[in-house]
């Protein structure tokens, strides 16, 4: 045999329908004169169904807004603390200290390979090695000669030593003759200028440098007795020659 399938529960609010409707129907055969029942019998079952209309009414209110139900305060557990103010004479609970970690300790960051230590004063550049100043060349000395004399002139002779061992490119000769009316020619060894009567001798190109430890020589003829027209000064860079015989 087969088995009978459960029946679907009832829920409070089909419960109170069912009453209601079976009370309507009731009343409806009393109302027809179907059963013969009292007035009173009338009047309190009228009054039945209204006070199960009301309720069932009240039920699917209920039911149907549930988020309108004053919620029921529950107590706390044991286990919680309540807050407040405690009563006088209860001891408080001590705070636990918060357990940290140690600090770890950072190391430094490393210095770089390329960085330079700074000093207390200003740099100064070092100082190139292997390689010296060259050496100031030594002033130069001159010598006035009379290389020949004749009867309307005379030969002259100016050497030029540099006692240094660096070389001497320029240099500048001067002669003072007497009078600007003499005249110099035949030179050999610089090129010569005029001012007045004050002759300058110049180097003729590289042939006129004195080497270190070396000498050169000029040459120059002065058309003039040696008697009246010898030169009155002579110098070498500025340093007097020597040689004269004033």
């Amino acid at each position: 045999m087969p088995a009978t399938p459960p029946q679907p529960r009832r829920t409070v609010a089909i419960i109170v329908l069912d009453r209601i409707v079976a009370l309507v129907t009731a009343a409806r055969r009393v109302l027809t004169g179907r059963d013969d029942f009292s007035r009173a019998a009338w009047v309190a079952m009228i009054a039945a169904i209204g006070v199960l209309i009301a309720t069932a009414a009240s039920i699917i209110g209920v039911l149907r807004t549930p988020e309108e139900l004053t919620p029921v305060a529950l107590d706390p557990p044991s286990s919680v603390e309540q807050v407040g103010t405690p009563p006088p004479g209860t001891p408080r609970p001590q705070a636990r200290p918060a357990v940290t970690s140690p600090a770890l300790s950072t190391p430094p960051p490393a210095a770089s390979a390329t960085e330079v230590p700074p000093t207390g004063g200003a740099s100064t550049p070092p100082a190139p090695t292997g390689s010296t100043a060259p050496p100031a060349p030594a002033p130069l000395n001159a010598e006035f000669t009379i290389a020949d004399n004749a009867l309307l002139s005379y030969g002259a002779a100016v050497t030029i030593s540099n006692p240094g061992s660096v070389s001497v490119p320029q240099w500048t000769l001067t002669v003072t003759l007497p009078r600007e009316s003499l005249r110099v020619s035949a030179v050999e060894g610089a090129r010569a200028s005029r001012d007045g009567a004050v002759w300058t001798f110049v180097p003729d190109g590289s042939a006129g440098q004195v080497p270190g430890s070396a000498a050169v020589r000029v040459t120059f003829r002065v058309n003039g007795s040696i008697a009246g027209s010898a030169p009155e000064a002579c110098t070498i860079d500025g340093t007097a020659c020597t040689g004269l015989s004033n």
